[in-house]
């Protein structure tokens, strides 16, 4: 087949400017062919590159005391939980595949970053999630299509972690018009490894053998990372090609024949083959171990006839994977992954000249320096510009506009609170996830905070997805410190100390400066809460382009968090228990109004200035929080977040297997009844103790300087709420069936 010839058009598909393509030819010293062009377009998309970010991102803490392996360095962080045991975790997105096909681009984004995972030599135990779609209420034109949406993403990573045997064990469902027909699917696993079990993606010792093993390649995700670094239009479902298909059972396969290899001393470098393939893991392999790397195409294994070596270098097939084993090693390969019946070949070899070199049939197609193709990609530091129309009305501004509310709007204001699908129960999300496989979820989906029990290292492990995009939308820089302060409490919550950090970073295209502010300010504000918070950055994902002709998403700088429970006797989770027990408040009654939910859902208003974060604050509440926990004086504990405190009270009321009210009286106040219940101040905890612990609780937490206030009592069937003189009281089983099936009924109309 004759190959295209090099033209400025060719290059801008490619998404390579003139000045990129110039480059180019500085390094080979000529012209690059057809196969070269798209190796280059590919390893220099933003995607796999980061050009746009890089430099933002080493602003974050990556180094500390715990840190084992360090984010950039490998495919996925690794961090010391003691004992000799160690954790690997990530967040990536998929989030232009699940734009064009929902069910394969979320389930072949779980796929992914489980083969992260495992390529460190560690056995992936569970996995989170962080899903954004448009708004599936209402007569929108485009409800129906975020509906789509919607299910065919939960039911790509159902099907993907149910047939793996991973359980999905928690995370985090948003839904705003910016995510119309951008959808963001952040997927996050971890797993668990021996610190002598890490694995290194190096193509090291010259003369070694390369292997191909997994899935044979196809044409389908041919160059899914350049379809990934451009914006969303209305031709972009002519790109459905590039969105892969995955096989979950060939990656259980796959999974098990890799542990078992690594565990034996056959294995110089192994490096799954994700975004951009063959291409990707042969030139980042060799860079990393100073050498080159030789392969001949025909010797790869297809399921195609008639790929060409442009096609088999950008295919983006799933389960696959290059392994650089020891010489003399090679039956150990063969004897694992017949046993597994999965395809292998060996397919090249180490060189100690520094080149990706590809060959087809013997004869070379593309001869590329590998380092200067993995590392060497431009880095740009785009224009950033504040947004002119930012919103900076306070909560008082805020209130002037809207009228106090009677004690009726208010009662029908909290359910409506409740049912709205951002705020309800994603029960309806996850009981198609399959969170109980591997007998160690402690806490079922639906608390604060995920709580899953390693058994292979008798360690009790925390983990949260957290980001309020509206407050990143209005101040990036604070949305992005209470994203991290808010993961922290979570963790908190479930009587965990947070020890490490991944992030998946969601924004519009770079080259608009406003957009390109964003990401700086969040990236500033994650930096610093991050240290703050002592939780080292391990590593993640930039997804950028999110945004289509009506404009760009909110920005997402979504946070994972892990933390660690000493004891099985600290695991808290957010339901009330017990009629008698004492309803607590950590922290101020609060005021804040702006980009709150009440403001969105009731009176259809994203403004105002956000809640601002006292960082010393936040630490003494969690501090406290986790205390009481570990003296054993906590029933329940759950944050304050979206919908304020009366959300976090009906939701401690309902979220149980057990149904039960509360009463709470509040007194006079200076503040409105709306503000009262409804504003999302930051640093506020409600936990539940025995009446009898209601006394210690509160003199330890005047003591420690923290302030704190007795709420009421749980107990009866319904949830009553007195302030200002007035009373307000819903059925705690009304309450229960707005809030619980909220999302289902809305599902199935």
């Amino acid at each position: 087949m004759t190959e295209p010839a090099i033209t400025p058009e060719l290059i801008a598909k490619h998404g390579l400017t003139p000045d990129e393509y110039a480059r180019i030819q500085t390094i080979l010293g000529r012209e690059p062919n057809f196969t070269e062009l798209g190796i280059f377009s590919v390893m220099w998309s933003e995607h796999c590159s980061y050009k746009n970010s890089k430099r933002e991102l080493r602003k974050f803490p990556t180094t500390g005391p715990t840190v084992l392996v360090k984010a950039g360095e490998e495919n996925a962080g690794v961090i010391d939980i003691g004992d000799g045991w160690g954790i690997a975790f990530k967040m990536e997105s998929h989030n232009h595949p699940s734009a064009i096909e929902p069910f394969q681009g979320a389930a072949t984004g779980v796929g992914g970053i489980i083969r992260d995972i495992f390529t460190m030599g560690a056995r992936p135990v569970f996995s989170l999630n962080s899903l954004r779609f448009g708004p599936i209420t209402g007569d929108g034109a485009n409800v129906k299509t975020n509906r789509r949406l919607f299910a065919g993403v939960v039911a790509g990573i159902a099907h993907y972690g149910n047939c793996i045997g991973i359980p999905t064990i928690g995370g985090e469902v948003y839904f705003d018009e910016s995510y119309d027909g951008n959808p963001l699917v952040n997927v996050f696993n971890l797993g668990i490894l021996r610190h002598e079990q890490i694995a290194r993606g190096a193509a090291r010792g010259v003369g070694n053998p390369v292997f191909y093993v997994g899935a044979e390649t196809g044409r389908d995700g041919l160059a899914g990372a350049a379809f990934a670094s451009r914006d969303l239009t209305e031709e972009s479902k002519m790109d459905r090609p590039a969105v892969q298909v995955g096989d979950p059972f060939r990656e259980k396969l796959l999974l098990e024949a890799c542990l078992e290899l690594l565990a034996t001393d056959a294995v110089a470098g192994i490096q799954d083959m994700g975004a951009a393939g063959l291409t990707c893991s042969t030139c980042e392999t060799a860079s990393r171990g100073g050498t080159g790397v030789e392969i001949d195409l025909a010797k790869v294994p297809k399921r195609e006839t008639g790929m060409t070596p442009y096609e088999i270098m950008l295919s983006e097939s799933q389960e696959r994977m290059l392994i650089i084993v020891k010489k003399g090693h090679e039956q150990t390969v063969v004897d694992i992954f017949e046993k597994w019946d999965l395809p292998y070949a060996e397919v090249g070899v180490v060189k100690d000249d520094g080149m990706m070199r590809v060959l087809d049939h013997g004869v070379v197609v593309a001869e590329i320096p590998a380092s200067k193709l993995a590392d060497d990609a431009p880095l740009y530091e785009r224009e950033a510009k504040k947004k002119a129309t930012e919103n900076t009305e306070s909560t008082e501004d805020l209130l002037k506009k809207i009228s106090v509310p009677s004690v009726n709007s208010v009662a029908e204001t909290l359910l409506a609170l409740l049912s709205h699908p951002t705020i309800a129960s994603k029960n309806w999300v996850y009981r198609q996830y399959d969170h109980m496989v591997r007998a160690g979820t402690c806490v079922l989906p639906g608390s604060d905070a995920a709580v899953f029990y390693v058994r292979e290292a008798n360690k009790y492990l925390a983990a949260t997805t957290d980001c309020n995009a509206t407050y990143c939308s209005l101040d990036p820089r604070e949305g992005a410190r209470i994203a991290v302060a808010e993961a922290a409490r979570n963790l908190a919550c479930s009587g965990a100390v947070p020890i490490a950090v991944t992030d998946n970073l969601n924004f519009g295209n770079p080259y608009k400066p406003e957009n390109f502010w964003q990401l700086r300010e969040c990236v500033e504000g994650l930096a610093e809460a991050c240290r703050f918070f002592n939780t080292p950055v391990t590593g993640g994902n930039v997804s950028l382009y999110n945004e289509n002709p009506q404009g760009a998403i909110d920005p997402t700088p979504t946070v994972g968090m892990v933390g660690l429970i000493e004891n099985e006797k600290h695991i808290t989770t957010s339901h009330f228990k017990d009629a008698g027990d004492v309803i607590l408040l950590i922290g101020d009654l609060g005021s804040e109004l702006g980009g709150s939910q009440y403001l969105k859902v009731i009176h259809g208003r994203k403004a105002g200035l956000p809640p601002r974060l006292d960082f010393e604050r936040e630490r003494a509440v969690q501090d406290s929080v986790r205390a009481l926990i570990h003296m054993g004086l906590v029933k329940s504990a759950h944050d304050c977040s979206e919908g304020g405190l009366a959300v976090a009270i009906a939701e401690s009321c309902i979220s149980g297997k057990k149904v039960i009210g509360a009463e709470l009286d509040f007194g006079v106040t200076d503040l409105r009844i709306d503000q009262l219940l409804f504003n999302e101040s930051q640093s506020r905890i409600v936990i539940s103790v025995p009446k009898n612990n209601a006394s210690a609780a509160l003199s330890l937490l005047e003591w420690r300087g923290v302030p704190a206030r007795k709420l009421g009592s749980v107990g009866g069937s319904e949830l009553t709420i007195r302030a200002h003189g007035e009373a307000l009281s819903w059925p705690a089983a009304e309450l229960h069936r707005a809030w619980y099936f909220a999302i289902a009924d809305c599902m199935a109309e």
